[in-house]
Protein backbone atom coordinates (compact mmCIF):
# COMPACT_ATOMS: atom_id res chain seq x y z
CA UNK A 1 0.00 0.00 0.00
CA UNK A 2 1.41 3.37 -1.18
CA UNK A 3 2.39 6.03 1.24
CA UNK A 4 -0.09 8.95 1.18
CA UNK A 5 2.36 11.39 2.48
CA UNK A 6 4.83 10.19 0.23
CA UNK A 7 5.92 11.92 -3.33
CA UNK A 8 5.33 8.86 -5.26
CA UNK A 9 1.58 8.84 -4.26
CA UNK A 10 1.52 12.46 -4.92
CA UNK A 11 2.67 12.27 -8.56
CA UNK A 12 0.38 9.38 -8.97
CA UNK A 13 -2.68 11.41 -7.48
CA UNK A 14 -2.00 14.52 -9.74
CA UNK A 15 -1.31 12.50 -12.94
CA UNK A 16 -4.65 10.57 -12.39
CA UNK A 17 -6.56 13.96 -11.44
CA UNK A 18 -5.07 15.33 -14.62
CA UNK A 19 -6.37 12.42 -16.76
CA UNK A 20 -9.99 12.28 -15.09
CA UNK A 21 -10.38 16.13 -15.26
CA UNK A 22 -8.86 16.14 -18.96
CA UNK A 23 -10.85 13.30 -19.96
CA UNK A 24 -14.30 15.01 -18.76
CA UNK A 25 -13.11 18.70 -20.15
CA UNK A 26 -12.49 16.81 -23.68
CA UNK A 27 -15.82 14.71 -23.48
CA UNK A 28 -17.72 18.10 -22.56
CA UNK A 29 -16.24 19.61 -25.63
CA UNK A 30 -17.19 17.35 -28.18
CA UNK A 31 -20.46 17.05 -26.94
CA UNK A 32 -20.95 20.69 -27.35
CA UNK A 33 -19.00 21.70 -30.13
CA UNK A 34 -22.32 20.35 -32.66
CA UNK A 35 -24.37 22.90 -30.69
CA UNK A 36 -21.64 25.71 -30.75
CA UNK A 37 -21.21 25.38 -34.46
CA UNK A 38 -24.92 25.36 -34.52
CA UNK A 39 -25.42 28.52 -32.94
CA UNK A 40 -22.39 29.74 -35.08
CA UNK A 41 -24.28 29.50 -37.91
CA UNK A 42 -27.46 30.95 -36.61
CA UNK A 43 -25.04 34.45 -35.45
CA UNK A 44 -24.16 34.83 -38.85
CA UNK A 45 -27.52 34.21 -40.42
CA UNK A 46 -29.02 36.69 -37.99
CA UNK A 47 -26.21 39.42 -38.68
CA UNK A 48 -27.19 38.79 -43.02
CA UNK A 49 -30.78 39.35 -42.32
CA UNK A 50 -30.12 42.66 -39.79
CA UNK A 51 -28.43 44.09 -42.68
CA UNK A 52 -31.76 44.14 -45.10
CA UNK A 53 -33.43 45.67 -41.68
CA UNK A 54 -34.78 41.82 -40.53
CA UNK A 55 -35.20 40.19 -37.05
CA UNK A 56 -32.76 38.23 -36.43
CA UNK A 57 -34.92 36.18 -33.64
CA UNK A 58 -33.09 33.12 -32.52
CA UNK A 59 -35.94 30.83 -32.60
CA UNK A 60 -36.69 31.90 -36.15
CA UNK A 61 -33.76 32.88 -37.65
CA UNK A 62 -32.87 29.88 -39.18
CA UNK A 63 -36.56 29.67 -40.79
CA UNK A 64 -36.74 33.23 -42.37
CA UNK A 65 -32.61 33.25 -43.74
CA UNK A 66 -33.90 29.88 -45.43
CA UNK A 67 -36.84 32.07 -46.40
CA UNK A 68 -36.04 35.49 -47.84
CA UNK A 69 -31.89 34.22 -48.67
CA UNK A 70 -33.25 32.90 -52.53
CA UNK A 71 -29.23 32.65 -53.65
CA UNK A 72 -25.83 32.27 -52.19
CA UNK A 73 -23.04 32.86 -55.33
CA UNK A 74 -19.94 33.33 -55.02
CA UNK A 75 -17.89 35.38 -57.78
CA UNK A 76 -14.36 36.09 -58.49
CA UNK A 77 -12.72 40.15 -58.84
CA UNK A 78 -13.99 39.70 -62.39
CA UNK A 79 -17.83 39.58 -61.17
CA UNK A 80 -17.66 35.91 -62.93
CA UNK A 81 -19.42 33.31 -60.67
CA UNK A 82 -16.93 30.38 -59.32
CA UNK A 83 -18.23 27.06 -59.46
CA UNK A 84 -18.33 25.01 -56.50
CA UNK A 85 -17.49 27.59 -53.93
CA UNK A 86 -20.25 27.99 -50.80
CA UNK A 87 -20.97 31.53 -50.11
CA UNK A 88 -21.84 30.44 -46.23
CA UNK A 89 -18.25 28.33 -45.75
CA UNK A 90 -15.82 31.29 -47.16
CA UNK A 91 -13.67 32.92 -44.61
CA UNK A 92 -14.21 36.28 -45.31
CA UNK A 93 -11.42 37.84 -42.98
CA UNK A 94 -8.85 34.90 -44.43
CA UNK A 95 -9.72 35.88 -48.20
CA UNK A 96 -9.36 39.63 -47.55
CA UNK A 97 -5.96 38.91 -47.29
CA UNK A 98 -5.23 37.89 -50.08
CA UNK A 99 -4.46 39.95 -53.58
CA UNK A 100 -7.75 40.92 -54.91
CA UNK A 101 -7.38 38.88 -57.58
CA UNK A 102 -7.34 35.87 -55.82
CA UNK A 103 -10.35 36.19 -53.58
CA UNK A 104 -13.62 34.84 -53.14
CA UNK A 105 -16.45 36.75 -52.93
CA UNK A 106 -19.42 35.58 -51.54
CA UNK A 107 -22.84 37.19 -52.44
CA UNK A 108 -26.01 36.38 -50.90
CA UNK A 109 -29.13 37.49 -52.69
CA UNK A 110 -32.27 38.35 -50.50
CA UNK A 111 -35.58 39.24 -51.20
CA UNK A 112 -37.12 41.78 -48.86
CA UNK A 113 -41.02 41.47 -48.84
CA UNK A 114 -41.97 45.19 -49.63
CA UNK A 115 -38.36 46.44 -51.18
CA UNK A 116 -37.28 43.96 -53.89
CA UNK A 117 -34.00 42.66 -54.55
CA UNK A 118 -31.18 43.03 -52.69
CA UNK A 119 -27.75 41.94 -52.96
CA UNK A 120 -25.52 41.36 -49.63
CA UNK A 121 -21.42 41.80 -49.25
CA UNK A 122 -19.85 40.57 -46.21
CA UNK A 123 -16.79 42.97 -45.07
CA UNK A 124 -14.02 42.17 -42.78
CA UNK A 125 -11.19 44.15 -41.06
CA UNK A 126 -9.84 45.69 -38.00
CA UNK A 127 -10.35 48.09 -35.31
CA UNK A 128 -8.45 48.91 -32.85
CA UNK A 129 -8.81 45.84 -30.46
CA UNK A 130 -9.30 43.43 -32.95
CA UNK A 131 -11.28 42.22 -35.55
CA UNK A 132 -14.50 43.85 -36.92
CA UNK A 133 -16.88 42.37 -39.51
CA UNK A 134 -20.24 43.47 -41.23
CA UNK A 135 -22.62 42.82 -44.22
CA UNK A 136 -23.70 45.55 -46.78
CA UNK A 137 -26.96 45.51 -48.69
CA UNK A 138 -27.03 46.89 -51.96
CA UNK A 139 -30.40 47.65 -54.07
CA UNK A 140 -30.63 46.12 -57.30
CA UNK A 141 -29.32 49.22 -59.30
CA UNK A 142 -25.76 47.89 -57.75
CA UNK A 143 -24.83 51.10 -55.82
CA UNK A 144 -27.12 52.23 -53.67
CA UNK A 145 -26.70 50.83 -50.09
CA UNK A 146 -30.12 49.85 -48.60
CA UNK A 147 -28.80 48.77 -45.25
CA UNK A 148 -25.78 47.58 -43.29
CA UNK A 149 -24.51 45.56 -40.24
CA UNK A 150 -21.34 45.75 -38.36
CA UNK A 151 -19.88 44.05 -35.20
CA UNK A 152 -16.63 43.35 -33.56
CA UNK A 153 -14.19 41.26 -31.67
CA UNK A 154 -13.48 43.79 -28.54
CA UNK A 155 -13.89 47.58 -29.53
CA UNK A 156 -14.24 49.82 -26.15
CA UNK A 157 -17.65 49.86 -24.91
CA UNK A 158 -19.12 53.24 -25.46
CA UNK A 159 -16.45 54.36 -27.70
CA UNK A 160 -15.59 52.25 -30.76
CA UNK A 161 -18.57 49.33 -30.15
CA UNK A 162 -20.90 52.46 -31.20
CA UNK A 163 -20.48 50.65 -34.95
CA UNK A 164 -23.08 47.89 -33.97
CA UNK A 165 -25.47 50.58 -32.85
CA UNK A 166 -28.46 52.20 -35.07
CA UNK A 167 -26.84 55.75 -34.84
CA UNK A 168 -23.97 54.83 -37.20
CA UNK A 169 -25.50 51.93 -39.45
CA UNK A 170 -28.61 54.21 -40.47
CA UNK A 171 -26.11 56.21 -42.17
CA UNK A 172 -25.42 54.07 -44.37
CA UNK A 173 -28.72 53.77 -46.27
CA UNK A 174 -29.59 55.70 -49.59
CA UNK A 175 -25.71 56.24 -50.24
CA UNK A 176 -24.07 55.48 -53.05
CA UNK A 177 -20.77 53.95 -53.90
CA UNK A 178 -21.08 54.93 -57.72
CA UNK A 179 -20.79 58.58 -58.90
CA UNK A 180 -20.26 59.96 -62.52
CA UNK A 181 -19.28 56.08 -63.27
CA UNK A 182 -16.57 56.28 -60.89
CA UNK A 183 -16.85 53.57 -58.15
CA UNK A 184 -16.01 55.87 -54.79
CA UNK A 185 -16.65 53.10 -51.49
CA UNK A 186 -18.29 55.19 -48.39
CA UNK A 187 -16.16 57.11 -46.37
CA UNK A 188 -16.22 57.56 -42.70
CA UNK A 189 -15.34 60.51 -41.58
CA UNK A 190 -14.97 62.69 -38.16
CA UNK A 191 -18.10 64.49 -37.43
CA UNK A 192 -18.27 67.78 -39.13
CA UNK A 193 -15.98 66.98 -41.98
CA UNK A 194 -16.40 65.95 -45.11
CA UNK A 195 -14.09 62.99 -47.24
CA UNK A 196 -11.78 64.71 -50.11
CA UNK A 197 -13.17 64.25 -53.21
CA UNK A 198 -17.01 63.08 -53.94
CA UNK A 199 -17.58 59.78 -52.11
CA UNK A 200 -20.56 59.86 -50.28
CA UNK A 201 -19.87 59.42 -46.28
CA UNK A 202 -20.67 58.58 -43.03
CA UNK A 203 -19.93 60.18 -39.34
CA UNK A 204 -17.33 58.47 -37.43
CA UNK A 205 -17.82 57.33 -33.70
CA UNK A 206 -16.90 59.97 -30.99
CA UNK A 207 -14.23 58.73 -29.31
CA UNK A 208 -13.79 56.16 -31.50
CA UNK A 209 -11.49 57.37 -34.10
CA UNK A 210 -9.33 54.10 -34.89
CA UNK A 211 -12.20 51.86 -35.01
CA UNK A 212 -13.99 54.33 -37.47
CA UNK A 213 -10.67 54.77 -39.35
CA UNK A 214 -11.01 50.63 -39.95
CA UNK A 215 -14.47 50.64 -41.05
CA UNK A 216 -13.63 52.96 -43.58
CA UNK A 217 -10.48 51.02 -44.63
CA UNK A 218 -12.18 47.50 -44.32
CA UNK A 219 -15.06 49.22 -46.81
CA UNK A 220 -12.63 50.25 -48.67
CA UNK A 221 -10.63 46.80 -49.10
CA UNK A 222 -13.71 44.70 -48.64
CA UNK A 223 -15.77 46.11 -51.63
CA UNK A 224 -13.64 47.20 -54.51
CA UNK A 225 -13.55 43.81 -55.47
CA UNK A 226 -16.69 43.62 -55.98
CA UNK A 227 -16.81 46.36 -58.33
CA UNK A 228 -17.48 43.72 -61.70
CA UNK A 229 -20.26 42.00 -59.97
CA UNK A 230 -22.38 45.23 -59.07
CA UNK A 231 -21.70 47.09 -62.80
CA UNK A 232 -22.76 43.71 -63.98
CA UNK A 233 -26.13 43.69 -61.23
CA UNK A 234 -26.59 47.57 -62.77
CA UNK A 235 -26.16 46.70 -66.22
CA UNK A 236 -28.94 43.91 -65.87
CA UNK A 237 -26.78 41.29 -67.18
CA UNK A 238 -25.60 39.66 -63.52
CA UNK A 239 -26.43 35.67 -63.56
CA UNK A 240 -27.44 33.91 -60.60
CA UNK A 241 -27.87 30.10 -59.44
CA UNK A 242 -30.43 28.34 -57.74
CA UNK A 243 -30.58 28.27 -54.41
CA UNK A 244 -27.82 26.38 -52.48
CA UNK A 245 -26.59 25.92 -48.70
Amino acid sequence: MINKQSNAYTVIYITVMVLVVGTALAFTAMSLKPRQLENARADKMGQILQSVHMSADRATVVADFEKYISRQIVVNSLGEEVPGATAFDIDVASEAKKPIEKRLLPVYVCDVPGAGTKYIIPVAGMGLWGPIWGYVAFDSDGTTIYGAFFDHQGETPGLGAEITKPDFTDQFKGLKIFKDDKFIPVEVVKKGLKPEGDADYVDGISGGTITSKGVSAMLDDCLTPYKPFLEKIASGNNHTPDKTF
